[in-house]
């Protein structure tokens, strides 16, 4: 199993991730109308799937992926969580460019950059029912299992499992940033469909770095 993210396992990490959004596009749309305009799937899938055409056939760094990812968010991503989400793939693209591999510390130290570049530029904070609610458990998760010496597996793992809890905490979230903050109550029941993105980030990062044992079976 591998012990750092490879290029090709950054490469896995995001082609997971375009494929889970991709299946939870009518789930996501659903839960964006309880809470947005209902767009959100449909956002997320059309940035991803542009995003997969810019892939680098062979990335150089673990870095590379992401900064597609990234660019591809900020130029062409529709709604506010768009360029929300591609500053926070640019944390990630510069956490790994440069480098040959990064550890679970480099992952941590990127989700940590990330949360606070998303709370700066979107001004929400944990309890505002937004992906901060899944961004922040998961960046907390990462920074004490490296702090520990988890696995790579265990600690991507463990941030998956905090980030879908942190999801699922939003359900019972009135929301206060963006179109959600005009529906009330109405949201309650049904978490934010950005923080349910960001568990299957973190979902897509766990399962690109067990595939390779896997497949080695």
């Amino acid at each position: 199993m591998a012990d750092q993210i490879s290029p090709a396992h950054a490469d896995l990490w995001v082609r997971g991730f375009a494929a889970a959004i991709t299946d939870a596009d009518d789930h996501l749309t659903d839960l964006d109308r309880r809470s947005g305009d209902g767009d959100f799937g449909t956002n997320m899938v059309t940035g991803l799937r542009r995003s997969l055409t810019a892939l680098p056939e062979r990335p150089d760094s673990p870095g590379a992926p992401f900064q597609a990812l990234s660019d591809t968010f900020l130029s062409h991503s529709g709604g506010t969580s768009g360029p929300l989400f591609g500053m926070w793939f640019r944390d990630f693209a510069k956490a790994g460019n440069g480098t040959p591999a990064m550890t679970l510390a480099g992952v941590a130290e990127a989700a940590e950059r990330g949360w606070a570049t998303v709370t700066r530029l979107g001004a929400a904070k944990v309890g505002d029912r937004t992906m901060v609610d899944a961004i922040a458990p998961a960046a907390e998760s990462l920074k004490r299992s490296a702090a520990e010496g988890r696995s790579l597996a265990e600690g991507l793992r463990e941030a998956a499992e905090a980030a879908e809890a942190g999801a699922e905490g939003t359900s019972e979230l009135l929301g206060r940033k963006g179109r959600t903050s005009y529906v009330g109550d109405a949201a309650l029941g049904a978490p934010d469909p950005g923080a349910v993105a960001i568990g299957l980030f973190f979902r897509a990062a766990h399962a690109s770095v067990t595939q390779e044992a896997d497949e080695a079976r």
